[in-house]
């Protein structure tokens, strides 16, 4: 039976490290949400290690940029693991090979396919035409609205060439602001139902978890039992902490706020608790917001 609780501190020491997720959790895309960020703080005084766990395609340095412009200052985590992050060292490492082409905007090129800083052997890789792609990096979509079947032609020439997409993010939609915006898990899901291949980094998905224990393990040994994750995708956030072993608090006002009440404040907990059945997910504990 998944607890609903008023606040972070209800169940927090109970825990010594904290795997946060970002998008819905502590912002929303375009500024911070200052309980959210008060509770970390609060949580890192009284000892406890904060790693913001992320499906964003950039490396932890950007998203860290990108943080203090929303106003999340970096007193409020310990470390960051990105998806970009797992997903980049697997490109250097030539996953998809050395000629890809790229999914995504133009922005992401420069950040995405920056020489690694982490290996000391990393592959040049370049994007090309699709004509002469070895492999297919998606850092998400071209147009963040409407249908995703302009990109068929593409998927179909692909799938038939026998080429892999690395997907730098496998979130399916994120909230910017009031905003839903499809991510680069819709293309590559829309992939693989087309028969192609697609490889993924973050979460739900076992590297992003190992890339967040080594930066934990570079602060303190602590055991997967005193580990707690935060999250608001229940395909991502919570599906990935469950497989890993790992408690989870679910975050109700996020990405499916409306599946439990018209107040997000208070979600009903007849509701919660039968769409949790139907999702076959048991959180350790659920809370609107994170405060």
């Amino acid at each position: 039976m998944t607890r609903l609780i008023q606040s972070l501190s209800d169940i927090s020491t109970n825990y010594d490290a904290l795997f946060v997720d970002l998008w819905g959790c502590v912002h929303n895309g375009i500024e911070a949400f200052p309980e959210a960020v008060k509770a970390l703080q609060d949580y890192r005084k009284a000892g406890g290690i904060v790693i913001l766990v992320t499906n964003s395609p950039r490396p932890w340095r950007s998203v860290a940029t990108q943080m203090l412009g929303f106003g999340v200052p970096e007193d409020a985590y310990d470390a960051i693991a990105t998806s970009g992050d797992s997903a980049r060292t697997a490109m250097h490492m030539g996953a998809v090979g050395e000629k890809v082409f790229h999914i995504g905007t133009p922005e992401e090129v420069e950040v995405f396919f920056a020489p690694s800083d982490i290996l000391t052997d990393a592959i040049d890789v370049t994007t090309v035409p699709l004509e002469e792609a070895e492999g297919i990096v998606c850092t998400g979509a071209r147009a963040t609205d409407g249908s995703l079947d302009i990109y068929r032609p593409e998927f179909l020439y692909a799938k038939q060439k026998g080429l892999k997409l690395l997907c730098a993010n496998p979130d399916i939609v994120v909230d910017r602001g009031e905003t839903r915006e499809w991510c680069a898990g819709a293309l590559a899901q829309l992939y693989t139902e087309m028969g192609g291949e697609s490889l993924y980094f973050g979460k739900p998905h076992p590297p992003i978890y190992d890339l967040a224990r080594r930066h934990l393990v570079k602060i303190a040994h602590i055991d997967d039992a005193k580990i707690l994750c935060i999250g608001d995708g229940i395909g991502t956030d919570v599906k990935g902490a469950i497989g890993e072993g790992l408690d989870v608090l679910f975050i109700t006002g996020g990405l499916a706020a409306d599946e439990f009440g018209p107040d997000h404040v208070n979600p009903d907990p007849e509701r919660l608790t039968s769409w949790l059945i139907e999702q076959q997910m048991a959180p350790a504990a659920a809370i609107s917001f994170l405060r």
